[in-house]
């Protein structure tokens, strides 16, 4: 953990990445995607962290709040790794997956270092305003073996993904943490 550390500390110092505040209120995150937030998170962005928009209340790596806005049929949901830089399994979205199978590609995007993955529970729900997904799951991190819960949310809105994944380790911030995610998907509203 504290390699990571002190490898962002270095790409923040060296402007490679930055960190902004998301204040409460509504947010549009994409082009259809709005959540509505009652409290302020940090949004961290920068090479290698997207299609998704990371942010976290805590600082990486303790949690984060993955947003996915339109991501298209054959879309990874991960960055792109440059060629000699870990795990080639990737993890990419069609359009008329199944929410078990949405379940499997976030399972197969947060194991690609090795981290081991549990899927806890898996439920349909309304997310964006229509029918969608909910799961739970757990994270063994590979890196120092923390143990990390998550939640999920996700729906597929005219061929498109749209997802709220949160993460964090599970005995010390999930629960700190985990209303205020779980607050922002339910606010979700995709643009029709």
């Amino acid at each position: 953990m504290k390699i990571i550390l002190v490898v962002l500390l270095m790409l923040a110092f060296s402007g490679c990445v930055s960190v902004a505040k998301v204040e409460t209120g509504e947010r549009t995150v994409g082009e259809r995607l709005v959540v509505t937030l009652d409290s302020a998170w940090n949004h961290i962005s920068g090479p290698g962290t997207g299609p998704a928009e990371t942010w976290t209340m805590e600082g990486l790596p303790v949690d984060q709040l993955l947003i996915y806005s339109g991501i298209r049929d054959g879309q990874a949901i991960h960055a792109e790794r440059t060629a000699g830089s870990g795990s080639r399994k990737s993890a990419n979205f069609r359009s008329g997956m199944q929410p078990d199978e949405i379940a499997a590609m976030f399972e197969g995007m947060l194991t690609r270092d090795g981290s081991r993955f549990k899927l806890e529970k898996l439920e349909p729900v309304i997310f964006g305003g229509s029918k969608g997904l909910r799961f739970e799951y757990s994270l063994t991190r590979k890196l120092d073996n923390v143990q990390l819960s998550g939640i999920g949310y996700g729906r597929v809105s005219k061929g498109e993904l749209f997802a709220i994944v949160y993460m964090a380790p599970r005995l010390t911030f999930f629960s700190r943490h985990v209303a205020k995610a779980e607050q922002i998907s339910r606010s979700a509203r995709v643009k029709e």
